[in-house]
């Protein structure tokens, strides 16, 4: 994206003590702190945590590429902090409207102290002036070096990963000299490759805050899927995956390449159960059917890679049908398996691509999860 090239982060290896959050009543001048939160940071959130400080104190880039439910938010409080300490400007910037929305509650509350703005289409806080602001990248372009630290959410995501205008955005609302955080649990090929020789400053988080490690994807041969869908059969294996989730009452998303499909495919799923529903982009009711998700009203959801990512439901297995098909990237696999497993009650959970024919995506995806798990346990950040 153009970045320069900047100098290398040292990343301490000491123990990270959190500072905790003084009165209100304290003048600016004796604060030691705006963070209000009392949790704790597991070893691998810690040593990313104190990456992102020392960037912000250096004014350097850094990406943390950490495992799907790893905590990734968790990591920019002290980050946030030092720079709010020291008069910095902060944005937080991610291409969906729907994590502002997310992240902005979470946010106002660690820092009670400290005024967020919340910025997406028709929001009321466009005029809003704040140290602290929470931002789609489309937002960014209302903004000239504006910013002292920028962080980056998703990073991969769609669509700014493919729109040169919204890295643009990113670019022209940061300062000069300014820290840049990027986060995404799925970086592009290309800054896979700058990490692994060495191109680009990162840290890595290969573990959950639970211990446990990744679901690792199984696959599963299920013939023609495409036909039998438009002969009105479910495939057999499939049909018989998604019952044994009804029977023993365990929740499931199923993964579908496009619309089409899922229209012909809803009513063939709602004869195993007619409270099975589906979702999708342009689906008006799409927030009240993922709240009817998490409220355990589903039991079983039919999906587009909308819900691939920015989406916890805490005990559920997961199906994609079609896995060899071209929206499956990498990048889609491995953050539809990180919806699996990520509750510390519910840690474990089965993850199954259904396929015509295995993919190179699919055993990227698959090496991908893999190695992360072998990271883990050498780092010892897993418990088998």
């Amino acid at each position: 994206m153009g970045h320069k090239s900047k100098a290398s982060i040292y990343i301490p290896h000491n123990k990270f003590k959190r500072k905790y959050s003084p009165s209100s009543k304290i003048p600016n001048i004796f604060r030691h702190s705006y963070l209000s939160w009392n949790g704790e940071l597991s070893p691998g959130q810690k040593v990313a945590s104190q990456s992102a400080i020392q960037a912000v104190k250096t004014k350097n880039d850094i990406l943390i590429w950490a495992v799907c439910g790893a905590g990734k938010t968790e990591v920019l409080f002290e980050a946030i902090d030092q720079a709010l300490l020291s008069g910095q400007r902060v944005c937080i910037a991610t291409p969906r409207t729907d994590v502002v929305l997310e992240l902005a509650p979470r946010f106002k509350k660690v820092f009670p102290q400290t005024k967020v703005a919340a910025l997406y289409g028709g929001s009321d806080d466009r005029h809003v002036y704040a140290p602290l602001t929470i931002s789609t990248t489309h937002q960014l372009m209302r903004f000239d070096s504006a910013f002292d630290v920028m962080i980056v959410d998703e990073v991969d995501a769609f669509p700014y990963s493919f729109d040169e205008s919204l890295q643009w955005a990113v670019e022209k609302s940061t300062k000069l000299s300014a820290a840049r955080i990027f986060l995404t649990a799925t970086p592009s090929e290309k800054w896979q490759l700058e990490c692994k020789y060495g191109k680009r400053n990162h840290v890595k988080i290969p573990a959950r805050y639970h211990r446990k490690p990744l679901p690792v994807p199984n696959f599963k041969w299920c013939g023609d899927w495409k036909k039998r869908f438009e002969k009105g059969r479910i495939p057999k294996n499939v049909e018989a995956w998604v019952k044994k989730r009804i029977d023993s009452d365990k929740q499931a998303l199923v993964f579908l390449p496009d619309i089409k499909l899922m229209e012909i495919a809803l009513p063939l799923f709602q004869k195993l159960h007619p409270e099975i529903v589906s979702v999708h982009a342009e689906d008006p009711n799409r927030k009240e059917k993922v709240e009817n998700m998490r409220r355990k009203e589903i039991p079983i959801l039919l999906t587009t890679t909308i819900l691939e990512r920015g989406v916890t439901f805490p005990n559920i297995d997961v199906a994609v049908v079609g896995a060899e098909d071209d929206i499956f990237t990498e990048a889609a696999l491995v953050q539809i398996s990180g919806r699996v497993g990520r509750s510390s009650e519910f840690p474990t959970g089965n993850i199954t691509f259904f396929h015509h024919g295995r993919t190179k995506a699919m055993i990227r995806a698959l090496i991908h999860i893999d190695q992360m798990n072998k990271e883990a346990l050498k780092k010892e950040m897993i418990d088998v």
